[in-house]
């Protein structure tokens, strides 16, 4: 066990802070169909030992990104040629893991606050902190008044939940650690408060009180809003990005944009791990570059209602931005509606952020030529043929990738295991859509003109 003095109290966490988490989570009416559906822990699948199992639709939010941060380590591990034989230890230290990576990025000074209940275990350890029983107990009894009471049909096979929504927030307890090798030492000591029945609650609090009551409230787009729906139980973008980045923002595009006067704050830098979307195809979101090219190749893609995980142990699919990368990046930061095209005037401040000519003579040429009919604007395509038309691809034409969806019932026979795709990048300019396979066109936001072949011969669920 590791040491008392290392696991040591810099601070009590406040009983406010951890009721108004509780608060921005849940929101102020709480059904307890939904509460039953997010009390799972991070249980592996029999069929595949680094698969985590979702037995309920909702806490995809939480268990998506965990297994993509275990999947994250499997593509960089040094023996990655075994990565599917894997011992029960090793699949908990790869869990571990990505719960401290996880927490690492929403840590702000590399202070940590977990949180776990009662009943767990702590002897020996000093640096126990209380919640006040009865002031969390005043919270969750004036909001679950008017508690929609509501009779959930679990999975047979899903562990019973001993507790209900009162009881086990009445047993909260925090802990405050002070590096991420303790946060490790602790957890591997205590692995059922991630593999219990109240594993992803418990994490995803100490998530959220690491992250800090302030710092959520200051990024999320509505402190009003929980996190996770009300009527749904589905997990909000801002709780998605928190998971993914470390930042609790309700925006995927890079850096901020500016849409009608107000600045609505994205991702601020390259991700560990990325994620795609069918929303973007239907045009409601944007995604970024941080997201689109994150450090890793693993990527979360997100539906209406459900989150899954592709991967691949192909690292040329990301890489460092290339300049052209960049300069797309820049162009689209000043076109804050999405259009492809930016006005005339702001071609010389273009020029200027990427360090290309700038002076007033030659911006005067570029205008004419890239607006040659004098319509005022500058397509985006028209900008990147001129200045960055020579820059080769380095994303292979052809390579693996696998696919993971955490609900048995979405996956062939009842069985979550990874499927297995080949994949190819056409050299045709114009991409065939097709509605009727969201996976494909999930994909070809990220690789417009990719085509996939499944090797069990049926494309993977995305719900």
């Amino acid at each position: 066990m590791a040491s008392t003095s290392s696991e040591n109290s810099t601070q009590l966490h406040s009983f406010d802070e951890l009721s108004g988490i509780i608060k921005l989570m849940w929101g102020s009416v709480v059904r307890s169909d939904i509460f039953q559906r997010w009390t799972q822990g991070f249980n592996f699948s029999p069929d595949e030992p680094t698969a985590l199992i979702q037995w309920e639709g909702g806490p995809c939010a939480v268990l998506a990104p965990v297994q993509a941060f275990i999947l994250k380590s499997l593509v960089n591990s040094p023996s990655a040629s075994n990565w599917q034989q894997v011992d029960s230890d090793c699949a908990n230290k790869l869990l571990i893991k990505a719960a401290c990576d996880i927490l690492r990025q929403a840590s702000n000074n590399n202070k940590f606050t977990l949180v776990h209940i009662e009943a767990s275990s702590l002897s020996g350890l000093n640096a126990q902190i209380p919640v006040a029983d009865e002031a969390i107990c005043r919270l969750i009894h004036s909001e679950s008044e008017g508690c929609v009471k509501s009779n959930s049909i679990s999975n047979p096979e899903k562990p019973p939940n001993p507790l209900n929504y009162n009881q086990f927030h009445s047993q909260l307890r925090a802990v405050n650690i002070d590096t991420s090798e303790n946060v490790e030492a602790f957890y591997l000591d205590r692995i059922d408060l991630l593999r219990g029945t109240f594993g992803v609650l418990l994490f995803l609090y100490s998530v959220m009180s690491t992250k800090g009551l302030d710092n959520l409230r200051s990024e999320v787009s509505d402190p009003d809003e929980p996190l996770i729906d009300s009527e749904f139980g589905y997990g909000s973008q801002s709780l998605i990005n928190l998971m993914i980045t470390g930042q609790a923002v309700n925006y995927v595009w890079n850096n901020y944009q500016d849409i009608g006067g107000l600045k609505l704050r994205g991702i601020s830098k390259q991700s560990e791990v990325g994620f795609l979307t069918l929303l973007e195809h239907h045009r409601y979101c944007e995604v970024g570059s941080f997201l689109k090219n994150p450090i890793s190749p693993v990527w979360i893609l997100g539906n209406e209602t459900h989150l899954t995980v592709l991967f691949s142990f192909e690292k040329a699919l990301v890489c460092t931005e290339t300049p052209s990368e960049v300069a797309r990046r820049v162009f689209k930061s000043f076109d804050p509606d999405g259009n492809n095209f930016i006005q005339t005037d702001l071609l010389q401040d273009v020029l200027n952020i990427l360090d290309l000519v700038s002076e007033p003579e030659y911006v005067d040429i570029m205008r004419k030529k890239l607006d040659s009919e004098n319509l005022g604007i500058i397509l985006l395509s028209s900008f990147m043929d001129e200045f960055f038309s020579e820059e080769t691809n380095s994303t292979p034409d052809t390579f693996t990738l696998f696919h993971y969806n955490g609900l048995p019932r979405s996956c062939p026979n009842n069985k979550v295991v990874y499927q297995e795709g080949k994949a190819v990048l056409l050299e045709c300019s114009v991409r065939s859509v097709c509605e009727s396979n969201p996976m494909l066109t999930c994909l070809q936001t990220r690789w417009p003109n990719i085509e996939i072949l499944w090797v069990n011969g049926t494309t993977p669920s995305l719900n």
